[in-house]
């Protein structure tokens, strides 16, 4: 069985009060990331199950089981938070569009996406020869391809 990938879904703040409280900026609107119960991870993979969490300000703040002191919430300070990803067969998620070979729908190969680039606009698959492809032109993606639909200028000739 393939390793699961962990997803970075926020990244913790300050302690908040004496109890082992901190708070949370969340980097993902999936609010149910921090839901009592959910197995977070820190960069070390040290696991993180949330006790309690509610929202304060344009943050969070989470009660981590076995954190309950100031001085054990000032230990992760600053630590990003990680997640594995959701289950939801019916949804692509970016993260697994990398390492995919782009294909035009004359059924040209153009490379393989290597990062994904947040852009206002679209978010924008890097391929490995730093050629960026706007997300809106995907039209099919396969089990080792995406097969793309784009106008003429994108892709070297």
């Amino acid at each position: 069985m393939k390793p699961v990938k962990l997803l970075e879904i926020g990244r913790i703040g300050k302690p908040h009060g004496l109890r082992g409280e901190v708070t949370i900026l969340l980097t993902t609107d999936r609010k149910e990331r921090i839901s009592a119960g959910s197995v977070l991870f820190l960069d070390s993979k040290q696991e993180l199950i949330v006790q309690n969490s509610r929202s304060h300000k344009k943050r969070f703040l989470v009660l981590f089981k076995g954190m309950d002191t100031r001085e054990s919430a000032e230990k992760v300070s600053g630590e990003k938070l990680f997640a594995e990803p959701l289950k939801d067969e019916t949804t692509i998620w970016v993260h697994e569009l990398i390492g995919k070979i782009v294909v035009d729908s004359y059924g040209c190969e153009h490379g393989e996406v290597v990062e994904i680039h947040a852009n206002p606009a679209s978010d924008l698959l890097v391929l490995d020869d730093g050629t960026l492809v706007p997300i809106t032109f995907l039209s099919e993606i396969e089990e080792e391809t995406i097969i793309v639909r784009v106008p003429k200028g994108i892709f070297p000739d």
